[in-house]
Formats: C-alpha cells, sequence, structure tokens
C-alpha cells in the first residue's frame, strides 16, 4: 500500500494547472475562426480550387482550361516535347515570372523534358485574334501555360481570364 501526502501548496499549484488547461482548451474549441476579408476582387478568385493532376490526354487539357473558362477546340493545334532550358535567359525568367503568378513555378523542372499542348481558344472575349492556350505537362501534371495572342504586338497572360 502506497500513502502519498501533499502540501496545501502542492494541490493549489495543480488545482491552477488544472484550470488554466480547462481555460485554454474550451477558448481553443468554442472561439470562431474568422477569415481575413479579400482586399480586392482578385484575392476572392484566389480562394478557387483548381485541379492541376491526372492530365493524360488532349481532352484532360481541354478539360482543364475549361476551369478557368475557356473554350477551346477539341483537338489541339500542336503536341510537342520541349525541354525547359537549366539556365533560364531574361525571357525565360519573365515567363517563370508569369508562372509564379498563378501559383506555378518552372524553376524546379530545369532540364526537363515536358509535353506542350496548344490549343486554339474560341471565347475569348474584347480580342478579334486568333489566341492560344499553351498548357505545359510533365508526369500527368500541369506545370506551366499562358493564354496569349498570336500577333507579335500582342497578349499573354496565365489561365485566369481578366
Amino acid at each position: 500500500m502506497f500513502i502519498y501526502s501533499m502540501r496545501a501548496n502542492t494541490l493549489k499549484l495543480v488545482a491552477v494547472i488544472c484550470v488554466a488547461l480547462t481555460v485554454l482548451i474550451t477558448l481553443i474549441v468554442f472561439v470562431p475562426t474568422y477569415a481575413i476579408p479579400s482586399q480586392n476582387a482578385a484575392d476572392a478568385d484566389a480562394d478557387v480550387n483548381y485541379s492541376y493532376d491526372k492530365i493524360k490526354t488532349e481532352s484532360d487539357v481541354a478539360s482543364f482550361l475549361s476551369q478557368f473558362g475557356w473554350v477551346v477546340d477539341a483537338a489541339p493545334i500542336e503536341i510537342k516535347t520541349v525541354t525547359i532550358p537549366s539556365e533560364f535567359d531574361k525571357v525565360y525568367s519573365a515567363y517563370n515570372e508569369l508562372q509564379k503568378e498563378q501559383g506555378l513555378n518552372l524553376s524546379k523542372y530545369k532540364g526537363k523534358d515536358v509535353e506542350r499542348y496548344t490549343f486554339s481558344v474560341t471565347n475569348y472575349e474584347g480580342y478579334e485574334g486568333t489566341v492560344y492556350a499553351n498548357v505545359l505537362v510533365y508526369r500527368n501534371r500541369v506545370i506551366g501555360g499562358d493564354i496569349c495572342s498570336a500577333d507579335v504586338t500582342g497578349f499573354v497572360h496565365g489561365f485566369e481570364k481578366k
């Protein structure tokens, strides 16, 4: 048989620790979490989740683009294997900045061979020329891409509609 005795000071310390833990647990469970309000409409769109995985066929790429609201021709204009350069020049660095703006980064794929799918976009509003969607795929995952015009003085931007 064990007999354990405690002094009053030890009992008070244990009681204070128990009360403090109870209060902490109660606060964690019952205090609501508040979302930080977005500063502008672009931040509100950032809550939308897009699927970048399971890209195996041309139709998967077309479905990927449809998540962003783009309508493309059923058959791609071109499917080509391209190599991401091991060292980025000014052009590739600027293109990678565009990818970073849409949450992607080509730096991880330096020196890798990737598939580039090019589709013709049929529903680009406010522009009468030819518009292309380029999608870079590595191991069944979209790693980059853009929406661009065919004109030399045209535009290039990420997948989301402007």
